[in-house]
């Protein structure tokens, strides 16, 4: 999630490289690469003219226009580089019509699925390359050649309203499949991007099967890795992953806490503060014997490409990331970045152009190996082990206090805000989400012969639009499939406990006040969540709106939480008194 909202964080042009800009390598960085030029050998910034992902060092002989004279000195181990891109948005459903209404902040585009689509996810499955005469010399799929993620509920939007870009999705990660010895580049995500530390076991669980299914669906592959949302980690939600079979996630340095060198007895010894050395991978060992790789971004060269302008010059691009090797490591270097997605793009103008364009000369001139994590464990497992610091993310410095209380952490946009409404907001959704427990427990064993088998498949009915999804279902769960009643309980039931998940998305908590887009959409969620709780005679709706009392806005006219919600989420919802029946209404419009 980024650190600004996106109608509030103006695109900024970069500058766009041809090949008649640049008369020697990298002379485009030509500031760059001045500034290095007294480094040290060790510094990472090297030249390579001896062949594919070879590491040389090398003595800078003469300085001209036309760039560095290089004389190598020794040859060490080849380097990789890896470049992942969190793809994602919250889910903007309106929860009775499943469907995204217009919001006008996104004009004039329809909403900001439809905007963001058109500005990033879109551009980066045809980007342009520049030639010397300034015009298009090249369309590409950047994603065939970068690590990404897309979260679940974006694509299940994108394969309805935008199908082109869609496919451009699935078909970079089929090539990367068939160019990286069958890895991929598309890792998988947790289900709706709840924060792992924060959830039950029950939600934990069907986050993870949610997310592999519906990666396994759309991908027809079992992902290798998945990306935890905000990064956020704690050794239950690694176990979650290890069990479910996933080898590897992606962490913030900082996140680390010890290492030791190798498996065979060495002393670990403190990387606080971020010091560990990103390019290689990482292996924890979790509590029930299983195992996990860890790969950690470089974290300078990802700050600056999120937030320091770095996409403003493909050349400059591409010149920097070399700064991340090292001639003195004595391993094969993994170069990984992560960020946003929505940088390449969204957040940047062109940005999909200084990505394809710094992809472009890093392969032509050889400078690395571009790869993906999958194909890069499979040739160097790790041998060094890392102890995390639990319930840790990449953008609250506080841990994960950013999604429960007022720590500090916002958007920066409205600096002198409070997030006090924070706790209250996470503590009624609790309200509901324990009810939705209860009611299951009590519920499930009668309506289901296997509750927990039905819970983690209910994904394959939110997954599938054919009309007969949700009888299927029934008929290989459901104990009484003669019945329409009980049939109609059953899927209130399961709608009850994926609107339990829903509420907990994580971008209600990032932004500064209570009234924002995301605390409103979880909102709405959750009070089509006490609709179909009161089906089942549970009225839970005056516990919820006394915890949403205690969360104050910052906008004095709107007071806290609980007039928000009767303002923009009550009068909206749809009962058998002004339409359909909830459910059937529900079922009718998502097989349209």
């Amino acid at each position: 999630m980024s650190l600004a909202r996106p109608e509030e964080n103006p695109p900024t042009a970069p500058r766009v490289n041809t090949q008649s800009e640049r008369a020697g390598p990298f002379s485009s960085a030509l500031a760059c690469l001045k500034s290095s030029i007294n480094r040290p050998a060790d510094s990472g910034f090297l030249f390579d003219r001896a062949g594919v992902g070879i590491n040389p060092t090398f003595e800078v002989v003469a300085m001209s226009a036309a760039g560095p004279e290089l004389l190598p000195t020794k040859i060490v181990h080849q380097r990789y580089l890896c470049i992942h891109g969190h793809f994602y948005q919250p889910p903007r459903e309106n929860p009775w019509l499943e469907t995204v209404e217009r919001q006008d902040s996104a004009a004039p585009f329809h909403d900001w699925n439809d905007r963001i689509t058109s500005e990033c996810y879109g551009p980066n499955t045809a980007a342009r390359i520049c030639g010397p005469d300034g015009r298009i010399a090249e369309l590409r799929n950047n994603l065939s050649l970068i690590s990404f993620n897309f979260g679940p509920t974006l694509l299940h939007w994108m394969e309805r309203m935008r199908p082109d870009v869609y496919e451009g999705v699935i078909a970079a990660d089929r090539q990367s499949v068939r160019e990286r010895g069958g890895h991929g580049n598309s890792l998988a995500q947790c289900y709706n991007h709840v924060i792992m530390p924060l959830a039950t076991p029950r939600e934990k669980l069907v986050q993870v099967e949610w997310g592999l299914e519906d990666f396994r669906e759309r991908f027809g592959r079992d992902p290798e890795g998945m990306w935890l949302p905000e990064c956020a980690v704690d050794t239950a939600s690694l176990e979650a992953l290890a069990e479910a079979g996933i080898r590897f996630t992606v962490l913030a340095p900082r996140q680390a806490r010890r290492v030791r060198p190798d498996r065979r007895g060495a002393e670990s010894h403190s990387v606080e503060g971020s010091r560990i050395d990103p390019t290689r991978p990482y292996h924890i060992e979790l509590p029930s014997g299983r195992t996990m790789a860890i790969f950690f971004y470089d974290g300078p060269i990802s700050q600056a490409i999120a937030f320091e302008g770095l996409l403003h010059d493909g050349a400059h691009f591409a010149a920097r990331m070399m700064q991340g090797f090292s001639a003195t490591r004595p391993w094969p270097q993994l170069l990984s970045i992560a960020t946003d997605g929505e940088s390449y793009g969204h957040h940047h103008r062109q940005g999909e152009m200084a990505l394809a364009y710094a992809l472009h000369v890093i392969e032509r001139d050889q400078h690395a190996i571009i790869t993906n994590f999958g194909e890069y464990l499979a040739k160097h497992p790790p041998t060094a082990e890392v102890q995390l610091w639990q319930k840790s993310s990449w953008s609250c410095v506080h841990g994960v206090e950013r999604w429960r209380a007022n720590c500090g952490c916002n958007s920066g946009m409205q600096p002198n805000w409070h997030q006090i409404w924070r706790g209250p907001l996470r503590d009624g959704f609790r309200l509901l989400a324990n009810a939705a427990d209860e009611l299951f427990d009590a519920q499930s064993p009668r309506l289901f012969r296997d509750p927990k088998a039905a819970l983690l498949d209910y994904i394959t009915v939110i997954l599938n639009d054919h009309g007969t999804a949700a009888q299927e279902f029934l008929h290989r769960h459901a104990r009484n499939v003669e019945s329409a009643g009980e049939q109609t309980r059953a899927l209130q039931l399961m709608e009850i406990m994926r609107h339990a998940q829903l509420i907990f998305t994580s971008c209600a908590w990032f932004f500064d006040d209570v009234s924002g887009l995301e605390g409103v959409q979880n909102m709405r969620y959750a009070a089509r969540l006490i609709q179909l709780l009161q089906a089942f005679e549970m009225d839970v709706e005056r516990g919820f709106l006394a915890h949403l009392e205690k969360a104050p806005s910052n906008i004095p006219e709107l007071r806290n939480g609980a007039e928000c919600y009767r303002r923009w989420v009550a009068p909206q919802a749809i009962d058998a008194q002004r339409g359909v029946a909830p459910v059937e209404r529900h079922w009718c419009h998502r097989r349209r």
